[in-house]
């Protein structure tokens, strides 16, 4: 006879939505430029109540607890010095003799990682989809087509700001930007299955046993 699983504390979720309370609040004190902190950190204030109004109905695994936080601190930070101004990129690009602060592609990375882990385990828990490489296939489909949304509105922001839509946008002179955007997405998505797909898969089976 199997033994269930212990109940799952709450601990880590509420420790995880503390630090980013607190990083949100921190940095919304005084950012670089309030107008680009707001855009930066939207999908942040929606993520946190949906996940608050969700979670008793569709609690997520730990891993992906982890991984939209760390998402959330990335946006958080940019949002605090713009991305093209973030102090930890501009430490990378000396360390590496860069051209440009790339604390934006990092962003973008984790624009593709987070979302795919976040796509897998709804499709997996759901059972959506059947067969692991239309499930690969979907998952990267949907960070991509999230990536390319993100495009659309850095686009609308620039039609309707103007100069001021530079700091949103973080093209640093980049005439390629957006494809090099879409690119570290496609990037990260391919790195979140390839690196965590067992790990989440055990973390989803463990979680199914838990209820």
């Amino acid at each position: 006879m199997t033994r269930p699983a212990p109940p799952r504390s709450p601990a880590l979720p509420l420790a995880l939505i503390a630090l980013v309370l607190a990083a949100l609040i921190a940095s919304g004190l005084r950012p670089f430029d309030r107008a680009t902190w707001w855009m930066e950190v939207a999908p942040v204030l929606v993520a946190l109540p949906l996940l608050l109004a969700t979670h008793r109905r569709f609690p997520l695994t730990s891993l992906l607890q982890l991984a939209i936080a760390a998402h959330a601190l990335v946006l958080i930070l940019g949002g605090a010095y713009t991305y093209a101004r973030v102090p930890l990129g501009f430490w990378v690009q000396e360390l590496f003799d860069l051209s440009r602060n790339p604390y934006d592609r990092f962003g973008h990375l984790m624009q593709g990682f987070v979302p795919a882990l976040v796509a897998r385990e709804i499709l997996i828990r759901g059972a959506h989809v059947a067969g692991r490489r239309m499930l690969a296939f979907l998952v990267v489909c949907f960070a991509l087509a999230l990536s390319a949304s993100y495009e659309l509105i850095e686009w609308g922001a620039a039609l309707a700001l103007g100069q001021g839509a530079d700091d949103f946008l973080g093209t640093q002179g980049d005439a390629w930007d957006t494809q090099a955007d879409m690119g570290c997405a496609l990037l990260g998505a391919l790195l979140a299955l390839l690196l965590l797909g067992r790990t989440q898969d055990r973390q989803i089976a463990a979680l199914g046993r838990g209820r």
